[in-house]
């Protein structure tokens, strides 16, 4: 399309060509006729220019941490044997990336490329999709303006917060209550299954004493078919009861999933993930970073279904870890019925709300509620953590408040 000053042009050279009529001069009419046709010019040309225009955009990561600087590299390629004019690129972001990135380049030579770059910080977990780009391209004159939309667009995953489990943070306080708990979670890595008689060149080191206490007979542990301990995390994502997606404490129950799950994966266990609205998966580490980048909140009312596929899955060589709001007492015991399959069992409950902003009389029946689920749950086999949304997994991980199986180690 014409730009203002296409339009001012081809208006000056058609009132210039009728004045020529007018007064009769034919170099006058030319001039006029001239003026008038290059604006038409000018649209055919950057019509012809446009189709030689190439785009590609490349991300220096496709999955990052919240906080993590993000560099988006456009290249631009000239295929034509013209060079262009000013281009104003703008490449559309996701409103939770921020404002879409406005570039201008003064100009690509023919035959020739360029490279401009913008970078972004996200802050917020999810899974976005960068673009469509647009390029507004016009002619050496400026006298047409025509705007391009490229259609490609490139998928970034801004996977949960990531807690560092596997140290406490003050080392000097409480260190050692967070590896207790981790060794409760790790204690059915690996096991071996059979036993055969010691024979002649064994390795001493295999002798299971035990046996031969109990039989009077050299025993060998027979542990070649050892399997791989897995870990099932299932986070309760009704909206009812932890929250829409992006509050605090739905987000610091994903993080503390993730941060679990982390820590889980890193000492050989397979990962299962389970929400209230679907069923577990088997999944590799980047897979359970990736699944709980896009989970949200499920519209189900009852718990009662997920419960009865995570049972389905129960193994005592599996750790289960739970990740809900405290339960109401009709959901209490069902919950701790559905882990009574299961290895270790970690319970993390995250408060819907801080009770610090709540008044006293919900406060003090949100944390009786926390209450009464943390012990009937530690009676029942559970390691319990209670948490605030803006509470901080680690420190909790590391404290000796809550800690139960961990002397069971």
């Amino acid at each position: 399309m014409l730009s203002p000053r296409g339009v001012a042009v081809f208006c000056a050279g058609l009132a210039m060509w009728l004045a020529a009529r007018v007064l009769g001069s034919a170099g006058l009419e030319v001039v006029g006729i001239g003026l008038a046709i290059l604006p038409l010019l000018a649209v055919s040309f950057a019509r012809w220019n446009r189709s030689r225009l190439s785009v590609a955009r490349r991300l220096s990561d496709v999955r990052v941490a919240p906080g993590t600087r993000l560099s988006v590299e456009i290249q631009l390629r000239n295929r034509s044997s013209a060079p262009t004019s000013f281009l104003l690129i703008e490449d559309r972001l996701p409103p939770a990336l921020g404002r879409p990135a406005r570039l201008v380049v003064s100009g690509i030579g023919p035959k020739a490329s360029r490279d401009v770059r913008y970078t972004i910080v996200p802050q917020t977990r999810g899974r976005y999709r960068l673009g469509p780009l647009t390029i507004d391209l016009a002619d050496p004159f400026s006298l047409t303006r025509q705007r391009i939309v490229f259609d490609d667009l490139d998928e970034l995953v801004v996977t949960p917060e990531v807690e560092d489990l596997s140290r406490s943070p003050d080392p000097a306080t409480g260190g050692t209550f967070g590896a207790s708990r981790a060794t409760q979670l790790f204690r059915t890595g690996e096991e071996f299954y059979t036993m055969r008689p010691y024979h002649e060149g064994d390795d001493l080191r295999r002798i299971h004493w035990p046996s031969v206490a109990r039989t009077g007979a050299l025993m060998i542990r027979q542990d070649e078919t050892s399997r791989r301990a897995s870990g099932l995390v299932f986070l309760d994502s009704r909206m009812q009861a932890i929250g829409q997606t992006h509050t605090p404490a739905f987000e610091r129950a994903v993080s503390a999933a993730a941060s679990v799950g982390f820590l889980l994966a890193n000492n050989g266990f397979s990962l299962r993930l389970a929400t209230a609205d679907t069923p577990p998966a088997v999944l590799s580490l980047d897979r359970f970073l990736e699944a709980l980048a896009g989970v949200s909140h499920a519209g189900v009312r009852s718990i009662g279904p997920a419960l009865v596929n995570l049972r389905a899955g129960a193994s005592p060589d599996t750790t289960l870890v739970l990740v809900a709001a405290p339960p109401v007492p009709t959901e209490l015991a069902t919950l701790i019925r559905a882990g009574a399959g299961f290895g270790p069992k970690l319970a993390l409950l995250v408060y819907p709300f801080d009770p610090s902003t709540l008044p006293p009389e919900r406060q003090a029946q949100l944390e009786g509620r926390a209450t009464q689920a943390r012990l009937a749950m530690t009676r029942g086999g559970w390691d319990c953590l209670v948490l605030p949304p803006s509470g901080s997994l680690a420190e909790r991980w590391h404290t000796p408040r809550d800690r139960v199986l961990a002397s069971s180690a």
